[in-house]
C-alpha cells in the first residue's frame, strides 16, 4: 500500500493488534508465509488444473450453468480491507492482524460514500477482514444510515471484545445495524478448530454482549443472524434444520439468542483451497460441488444483485471474485469512482470454476441458501 493511501489511524490499530494476546489465531496468513497460494492467479490455477470431466469434455461454470443476468441493485457490499484480529484456517479473504497492506484508503472510503448515496441499493454491507478495525468504519455506517439506507456488520463476533470496541454494539444498536456474525459451530471444538483455542469461549461472550444490547431478540431494528460454514470437505446442511438445532443448544446451554441462521458451502480459495490441496481432498470436493450443482439455486446468487467493492476501490460481481481479483467486465465500470449503475446493470457476470460453491445443494451466499 502506498504511504499516502494509509488511511489515518491505521498504524495504531496495527500496532494494538500486534501487541494483544488476548484473541487466540489458529493459523498464519498466506501472504505472511509467502505461501504460492497468496497470489490468485495461483488459486485460479490450481482450480482450472483439476481433472473435471462430462461426457469426454472438460466441466466449466458457465457450460453448465449457462448465462446468469444481472438483477436490479439491492446490496453495496464494501471490503474495508484484510486486516483482522483472527486467522481462522478457512478464511477465503486471507485476512489477519498482518494485512494492513490491504486497507481502504479515505479517499477510496469517501468515493464509496458518494457512490451509495447516487445508488438505489436499500442495504449496505460492510465486511472484511473485521470490518470493525478500519478507522473509518463508523464514519461509513453513519453515512450510510444518514442515507436511509439498512446496514449491515459482517462480525467475527471475538472483535467486539477489543477494548477498542468498548461502546461499538451500543452504537450499533442505536443506528439499528444488522449484526452477521460468524460462528462456525454451535460447539466448542468445531469452532475452535477452525478459528483458534479459546474463540469459541469468546464468541459466546459477545453473543451475551449483543443479547444484553437488545439483539437477537426479534427486533428488526437489532437484527442478530448468525453464519455458519462445514469444517471439512463437505456441503452445509439444511439452513432451517440446522437453525433448529442451534437455536435449541445455544439457548439451553448458554442462554444466547439470535433471529436466524445462515449455512453457507466453503469456497475453494484461498486457505480452505490450501486445506483442500494439504489433505487430498481437492478433486472429490469439486467433483462433490459439481454433481451437486442446483439450477434452483441460480436466481439468489449474490452475484446478481450486489456491487462488491474492493478494499481500493476496484468493483466486482461478488466478494469471491473479489479475492480472485476477477474485477467486472470491461465496460461497467472499474472503480467506485467512475460507478454507473445503468452500465452495471448491463454487464455479462464474471463466472469461474469456484462458482460451483455458490450452486451446489441448497446454493449458498452472503444471505445464506439461496434454493
Amino acid at each position: 500500500m502506498d504511504t499516502m493511501s494509509i488511511p489515518a489511524g491505521l498504524n495504531e490499530v496495527a500496532d494494538d493488534l500486534a501487541t494483544r494476546d488476548s484473541t487466540p489465531r489458529a493459523a498464519l496468513s498466506l501472504r505472511r508465509r509467502k505461501a504460492p497460494l497468496a497470489a490468485p492467479a495461483e488459486q485460479l490455477r490450481q482450480l482450472d488444473a483439476v481433472a473435471l470431466e462430462r461426457d469426454g469434455r472438460r466441466v466449466a461454470f458457465d457450460a453448465i450453468a449457462g448465462t446468469i443476468r444481472p438483477a436490479s441493485l439491492q446490496v453495496f457490499q464494501v471490503n474495508l480491507g484484510k486486516l483482522c484480529n483472527m486467522t481462522c484456517r478457512h478464511c477465503h479473504v486471507d485476512a489477519g492482524p498482518d494485512r494492513t497492506d490491504a486497507m481502504m484508503a479515505d479517499l477510496v472510503v469517501d468515493q464509496t460514500i458518494a457512490a451509495i448515496r447516487r445508488s438505489r441499493a436499500h442495504t449496505v454491507d460492510l465486511t472484511g477482514g473485521a470490518p470493525e478495525l478500519h478507522p473509518r468504519f463508523r464514519d461509513l455506517v453513519q453515512a450510510a444510515v444518514d442515507a436511509g439506507r439498512q446496514v449491515i456488520d459482517r462480525c467475527n463476533l471475538t472483535v467486539l471484545l477489543l477494548p477498542r470496541n468498548a461502546d461499538l454494539i451500543d452504537w450499533l444498536a442505536a443506528r439499528g445495524v444488522e449484526v452477521v456474525a460468524s460462528l462456525p459451530h454451535y460447539r466448542r471444538p468445531n469452532t475452535d478448530a477452525q478459528r483458534g483455542e479459546g474463540v469459541y469461549e469468546r464468541s459466546i461472550e459477545a453473543l451475551r454482549r449483543l443479547n444484553a444490547a437488545g439483539y437477537g431478540a426479534g427486533d428488526p431494528k437489532r437484527r442478530l443472524t448468525l453464519v455458519s460454514n462445514p469444517a471439512g470437505a463437505f456441503l452445509g446442511a439444511s439452513q432451517s434444520t440446522l437453525e433448529r438445532e442451534w437455536r435449541e443448544a445455544l439457548q439451553r446451554n448458554f442462554g444466547v439468542c439470535f433471529d436466524r441462521l445462515f449455512v453457507l458451502n466453503n469456497m475453494p480459495i484461498s486457505r480452505y483451497l490450501e486445506w483442500l490441496l494439504d489433505s487430498g481432498n481437492l478433486n472429490a470436493y469439486m467433483e462433490r460441488l459439481v454433481n451437486a450443482f442446483n439450477p434452483a439455486a441460480l436466481n439468489g446468487l449474490m452475484c446478481r444483485n450486489t456491487l462488491s467493492v474492493g478494499w481500493d476501490g476496484r468493483l466486482y460481481d461478488c466478494d469471491f471474485n473479489q479475492m480472485l481479483e476477477l474485477e467486472l467486465a470491461p465496460g461497467s465500470g472499474g472503480h467506485i469512482s467512475r460507478f454507473d449503475e445503468e452500465a452495471w446493470q448491463r454487464r455479462a457476470i464474471v463466472t469461474a470454476r469456484h462458482c460451483f460453491g455458490c450452486t451446489a445443494g441448497a446454493g449458498s451466499s452472503c444471505a445464506g441458501q439461496t434454493a
